[in-house]
């Protein structure tokens, strides 16, 4: 049996909340700074107060960002059961019992509760650290995102720019801003895959993923670091984390139109949205089911909203099968 812990994720600081005593509703708090010279200290905390064993300590806290991360890999490598909870679920959880006053220490709290709740009906899936190398291509790609839009935020000064009377030495400076950015995205790119390669896993599902007529080296990429840092049990899943479940808009009388969901890593929506367009061209899956939507009266967004599911579903079943993608309509 758990003693449970909920530990509610910030830039600065850790709101821990223990459930002391559930059945008389006691609970204690405490906070530490979000540093890792007090990982030390909260561990140390934990085992004094708690008088348990870490493998019998459960750690329920939200992915917030990379805040979270030097603390789950410290609390795993320390031998602390961890259960990374999903946000939209811990939401509903805390609507279902009535929070109202919201607060860090009160989220804490919250979130032990919600441990506690999955770990009694048996859905609780405890939090795995991904292999060393998955874990520095998500840094890799993370680092190459950063460079993109900066690169893409000087493009548009360099717009803004030319539309005015803008001296010489601004543009020659924006011009060489761009020039080294777009350098070091190359020899990023170039570093990216040459780790891909160096790691017969991860190469291999390049692969897989390359034969999929419309993913191309951009896609690849991140869907390889994808499918080696998370764990889905299907399609929907890997759909539902992109962001990509259709959600009705509708208040009241008013019954609005579907739209995506757009949760999670806005980053690889938008790429996979490039990919899905190309795909519609050259993919005779993809093409098939827009033209067959399009003829039963969907307009173009929700096609390719579909597009995109089917691309990723796709994409999952290439890996799941470890085979390369074969088309299901005739080309």
């Amino acid at each position: 049996m758990y003693s449970h812990i909920g530990i509610d994720v910030s830039k600065d600081k850790l709101d821990i909340g223990w459930l002391r005593d559930v059945a008389n509703n006691k609970v204690k708090t405490k906070v530490f700074q979000n540093q890792k010279q007090s990982l030390e200290k909260l561990a140390a905390w934990l085992l004094k107060n708690t008088q348990a064993e870490p493998q019998n300590i459960l750690i329920t806290l939200e992915a917030t960002g990379v805040y979270h991360e030097n603390l789950v890999y410290f609390l795993h490598e320390q031998g602390f059961k961890v259960f990374i909870a999903n946000p939209g679920k811990a939401k509903k959880y805390a609507d279902a019992i009535g929070l109202v006053h919201k607060t860090d220490k009160s989220d804490a709290i919250m979130l032990a509760h919600y441990g506690m709740a999955q770990t009694h009906s048996g859905s609780l899936t405890l939090w795995q650290p991904e292999s060393p190398e998955a874990r520095q291509l998500k840094g890799l790609l993370r680092r190459l995102d950063a460079l993109e839009k900066d690169h893409q935020r000087e493009l548009n000064r360099l717009e803004a720019c030319e539309q005015v009377d803008t001296s010489a030495r601004v543009l020659k400076s924006i011009h060489d801003m761009l020039a080294t950015l777009q350098r070091e995205i190359t020899a990023l790119e170039q570093e990216i895959d040459d780790h891909i390669d160096r790691h017969p896993p991860l190469r291999k599902n390049r692969k897989l993923l390359s034969s999929i007529k419309g993913v191309g080296p951009v896609v690849s990429r991140e869907m390889t670091c994808l499918f080696s840092v998370k764990v889905f049990s299907n399609a929907k899943q890997v759909a539902a984390y992109l962001g990509l479940i259709p959600k009705q808009v509708e208040s009241g009388n008013f019954r609005g139109h579907t739209k995506l969901s757009k949760t999670g890593p806005a980053r690889i929506r938008a790429k996979l949205y490039m990919a899905t367009v190309a795909a519609g061209t050259h993919n005779p899956d993809i093409k098939n089911q827009k033209r067959r939507l399009l003829g039963n009266g969907k307009n173009k967004m929700q096609a390719l909203g579909a597009a995109m599911r089917k691309l990723v579903q796709i994409c999952y079943g290439v890996i799941k099968h470890q085979q390369e993608y074969q088309p299901q309509v005739a080309i």
